[in-house]
């Protein structure tokens, strides 16, 4: 039993020492366990801006159709996801109310052209006869006044003409532009009223004329300007990165739970052979301008300590840390300015 006893008790001994040998024996080169190195290199490395947006119809791309004259639904032509040219016929109302004005419109410009023409031949006469003095002037004036009335009346005419004329085409609703039905608003058979607005018969989108309205943070906004590339994905096209121009800078602001945002629109001017459709959220990036040459190294080899930045060198294979000064990060690189030369080693966290 003691033989037993004491070759345990040799044995645990073995492997403790041999435990705090692995333990305090000090990192190769003076590197810890878990961390590698990397050399300070010369790239081109571009800031940008980050934001969340949404996508929106351009001014003047989404239209809401209506009728300018009050009357019965006749026809509806027009279903939601129809392609609409513009100038298409999308909805009839029922006309005979103002076909029936409008034959009454032709009827009353015929009568006065009818009077027109007399007057004129009557004034004629009248000039002939004072010439021979068969009649008096006074005779002359009361037919250059009959004409004159005459006239005015058949200008009201004319115009009545043209008023019932278009009351009418207004019947017959056409697209005013080209796009997409997103929305139908009436149906067959139902009677509408434009006596204060236009009732909306149906909604067009043109998805050839849409926007992004990103929403950058007020810390970012003084480094956006008119015509900076950008480019945006959704998502349900993850893995497409659709491109875009800045087109302008709201200058109010959009608070939102004590957020200060500004809406920045960009044109969309590749749409990767896909469909895109208002409201879809997007992640966009603005590119601002790109710095040539740099020094740069990893992000994740900065240290942050009391307001400070400091990176780990290698220097003769041991460890020593360096204040450093950055500039611009990207894709995971950051520039440095000061405290480092290009070949250095610099320690970074293993990933």
């Amino acid at each position: 039993m003691n033989k037993k006893r004491t070759g345990w008790i040799a044995l645990v001994a073995a492997v403790l020492v041999v435990a705090a040998f692995l333990l305090l024996r000090p990192p190769r080169e003076g590197v810890n366990a878990g961390q590698a190195t990397v050399k300070v290199q010369r790239r081109d490395v571009g800031s940008n801006v980050l934001a969340t947006g949404i996508i929106k119809p351009m001014v003047g791309a989404e239209v809401r159709v209506g009728s300018r004259v009050s009357g019965l639904v006749k026809r509806i032509y027009a279903n939601v996801g129809d392609q609409i040219e513009k100038g298409q016929i999308i909805a009839e109302l029922d006309p005979a109310e103002l076909q029936a004005k409008l034959n009454q419109a032709r009827a009353s410009w015929r009568n006065a052209r009818a009077n027109f023409d007399y007057a004129g031949l009557d004034l004629e006469r009248q000039k002939t006869l004072i010439q021979k003095k068969y009649i008096s002037q006074n005779q002359v004036d009361l037919a250059e006044k009959a004409f004159d009335v005459a006239r005015a009346q058949l200008e009201q005419a004319k115009a009545n003409l043209d008023y019932a004329e278009v009351q009418l085409a207004y019947t017959r609703i056409t697209a005013p532009i080209t796009g997409i039905v997103a929305s139908v608003s009436t149906q067959e058979g139902e009677t509408v009223a434009a006596s204060f607005a236009a009732p909306t018969f149906v909604t067009i989108i043109d998805l050839e004329r849409l926007e992004v309205w990103a929403y950058v943070d007020e810390t970012d906004i003084g480094r956006i300007r008119e015509g900076q590339r950008a480019s945006f994905s959704v998502d349900t096209y993850g893995d497409t990165d659709f491109k875009g121009v800045v087109t302008a800078v709201y200058p109010k602001a959009v608070i939102q739970d004590n957020v200060v945002n500004y809406v920045v629109t960009l044109k969309i001017t590749d749409h990767q052979g896909k469909t895109l459709r208002p409201e879809m959220s997007a992640r966009v990036a603005i590119f601002l301008e790109a710095r040539k040459g740099v020094l740069t190294i990893p992000l994740s080899a900065i240290r942050r300590e009391q307001g400070r930045r400091f990176v780990t060198v290698l220097e003769k294979g041991k460890p020593v840390a360096r204040g450093v000064e950055t500039g611009w990060t990207s894709g995971g690189l950051i520039e440095i300015t000061r405290g480092l030369k290009e070949g250095e080693t610099v320690v970074i966290s293993a990933e």
